[in-house]
């Protein structure tokens, strides 16, 4: 049984981005109706015209909100809707803490706060990151758990200026740290009627959906190794791939399934490294110049705890487990084979 029922609507926000609109995907696909925010009219003129197309009229409505740090950004986006999934954030991946983090947290705030006004919903997902826990440690053997997180970056992230570029990635992190570390404060102080729950995934490749963005995100990773080799790749250590598809079905899950309660799921589908991505590349295109393997060849061997919780998850509510490296290379580069 579902905590929500099919045909309820959902507010996803960030719906026109990578991961945004693969959760829209599934939503539609589990039966479920979806209003998405994005902060301008002409980024969801693909996504209703995609959309509309695989699935008909009427099933995906689009919002507007411009800005999700103004006071009550939220609050008639999730007007008649039964869940709200969060994945809104700041990606502009600055250098100065004070352009990304207090927008990403006061978004989530504002989220939390909208469905605190909506009687009808009854779940809230918000889309953190691995970043929120730990970067990654090649070739050390750690734990991460639903305890573990990533405080280094944000005191590095919130450091005394100058703010230099190589501080980017730690004011990322930190974004997401505060972020979700603000989601679970505002859950414990508060008798909400909702259940709230976060999803961490790490690198997120797969198939794209917006038209001629095939280097959007993380997936840009696989085709940028595919059309230029290893170049502004190398600094990227080890660390576990995640399906964009696993990711938006746990999104799913944690919004529907009734023993998901109050839990950070870790999308942490397999390890990789850059030598592995290569290899698989040249299976499928044999054809194909690539780089030769790189000489570092250190692995992601942490152990991540709860990784057999988000599987348990998968399986339960999709019949399947984490998506292999392979497939999801496979699945990233298809329009390039």
């Amino acid at each position: 049984m579902s905590v929500i029922p099919q045909g309820s609507r959902i507010l996803v926000t960030g719906a026109n981005g990578f991961l945004g609109s693969h959760i829209v995907n599934q939503l539609l696909l589990s039966g479920y109706c979806v209003r998405g925010t994005v902060r301008a009219e002409p980024k969801s003129a693909w996504l209703k015209e995609y959309f509309s197309r695989a699935y008909g009229d009427g099933r995906l409505e689009i919002a507007i909100v411009p800005d999700m740090a103004a006071k009550e950004a939220f609050d008639q986006a999730v007007k008649g809707t039964s869940g709200v999934v969060h994945v809104a954030s700041n990606l502009t991946f600055s250098e100065d803490p004070n352009n990304v983090i207090p927008e990403t947290v006061e978004g989530t705030k504002n989220a939390l706060t909208a469905a605190e006004t909506e009687p009808l919903v009854k779940r809230f997902v918000f889309t953190s990151s691995a970043a929120a826990a730990s970067w990654p440690k090649p070739n050390e053997v750690f734990d991460i758990d639903e305890n573990t997180w990533n405080t280094g970056c944000v005191e590095r992230a919130w450091a005394p200026p100058p703010y230099e570029s190589a501080r980017a990635w730690d004011v990322y992190g930190a974004s997401k740290t505060e972020s979700e570390q603000a989601l679970w404060d505002f859950a414990r102080n508060r008798s909400l009627h909702f259940t709230v729950n976060s999803v961490l995934p790490n690198a997120i490749w797969g198939p794209i959906f917006m038209p001629g963005k095939q280097n959007a995100s993380s997936a840009g990773f696989i085709t940028g190794i595919y059309e230029n080799g290893l170049k502004g790749l190398e600094m990227i250590p080890p660390q576990h791939h995640c399906d964009v598809r696993d990711a938006a079905r746990l999104h799913v899950a944690a919004l529907i399934d009734p023993d998901v309660k109050n839990e950070r799921i870790f999308a942490y589908g397999y390890p990789y490294n850059w030598n592995l991505v290569l290899s698989i590349l040249r299976k499928l295109s044999p054809n194909h110049q690539f780089p030769e393997d790189m000489k570092d060849d250190s692995k992601d061997v942490s152990r991540i705890l709860r990784r057999g919780r988000a599987e348990e998850i998968l399986r339960k509510n999709f019949g399947c487990g984490f998506t292999t490296v392979e497939e999801t290379v496979k699945a990233n580069v298809a329009h390039l084979l």
